[in-house]
C-alpha cells in the first residue's frame, strides 16, 4: 500500500468510526487545560483528572496560581510523577502568564513555549485541543502507532521528526482529530508491550500486522499475545 494511500485509508476509517475525538483529561477552559496538561507529562490522564479538580477550586485563574508558593502548591500535587519540578512550573507558568500575557493563555506554539514546564508537545496539545489549529503532539502513543501503522518511517527518532512526517501528509483540517485518533488507538488497543491486533479494527492497512501476521496469528493460537 502506497504512503499515500495508506494516509487516505486511516483518515476515513476515523472519521467514519471516531468522528468525535478528544482528549480525556477533565477542563473548563484555557488555563484549566495547561495546567492538566503539564501535570500529564509521565502520567496517566486518569491520576491528572483525580488531581485537577482540587487545584481547579482552590486556585480557579492564573493570578490565584501565581499568588501561591510552592510549600502551598506541592500538597495538590504530590500524588503526581515529578511533584517538586511541576510546582515550580506552574507557579512560574501562572507568573508569566500574568506579566506577560494579561493573564490569558497564548494561542500561538511560539509563544506557550516560553512558559515554563511547557514544550513543544504541551503547546501542540493547546493550540489543536482549544483552537483546532493544525498542530500534531506527539507523545509516546503517537509516535509508537504511527510507525506500526506505517504512516511514518522506521527511520524517523524524534517526535519532531515524526510530527513533520504526519503533518505533511494529512490534511490540516483533520489534525487535531488525528492526534487524539492515535493517541485512543496507541491507549486501549495498539499498546506497547502486547497490542491487541486480533481486537484491532484496522490491521487491513497495519503494516506491523502485515508483517508480523504469521506470528501474531500463531502466538494467538498458541495462547501467547505478541510484542513490541
Amino acid at each position: 500500500m502506497l504512503k499515500k494511500e495508506r494516509f487516505k485509508t486511516f483518515i476515513d476509517h476515523f472519521s467514519e468510526n471516531m468522528p468525535i475525538a478528544e482528549t480525556e483529561l477533565e477542563y473548563e477552559n484555557p488555563y484549566q487545560l495547561l495546567v492538566a496538561v503539564a501535570l500529564s507529562a509521565q502520567c496517566t490522564d486518569k491520576r491528572v483528572n483525580l488531581t485537577t479538580p482540587a487545584i481547579f477550586r482552590d486556585f480557579p485563574t492564573p493570578y490565584h496560581l501565581a499568588a501561591s508558593d510552592f510549600d502551598e502548591l506541592f500538597p495538590y500535587i504530590k500524588s503526581i510523577s515529578y511533584p517538586n519540578n511541576k510546582t515550580k512550573h506552574l507557579l512560574g507558568m501562572a507568573k508569566m502568564l500574568i506579566n506577560d500575557f494579561g493573564g490569558e493563555v497564548p494561542s500561538t506554539v511560539e509563544e506557550l513555549v516560553k512558559l515554563p514546564g511547557v514544550g513543544r508537545k504541551t503547546a501542540n496539545v493547546i493550540t489543536s485541543v482549544v483552537w483546532n489549529q493544525p498542530n500534531m503532539a506527539v507523545d509516546t502513543h503517537v509516535f509508537r502507532v504511527s510507525k506500526r501503522l506505517g504512516l511514518v518511517t522506521q527511520s524517523a527518532k524524534t517526535p519532531l521528526e515524526v510530527e513533520k512526517q504526519l503533518i505533511r501528509h494529512i490534511p490540516k483540517e483533520h489534525v487535531h482529530k488525528a492526534h487524539h485518533w492515535l493517541i485512543l488507538h496507541g491507549r486501549y488497543v495498539c499498546l506497547a508491550r502486547k497490542p491487541k491486533c486480533m481486537e484491532c479494527s484496522i490491521t487491513h492497512f497495519c503494516r506491523y500486522f502485515e508483517k508480523n501476521k504469521e506470528k501474531i496469528l500463531d502466538e494467538q493460537n498458541s495462547g501467547f499475545s505478541p510484542k513490541k
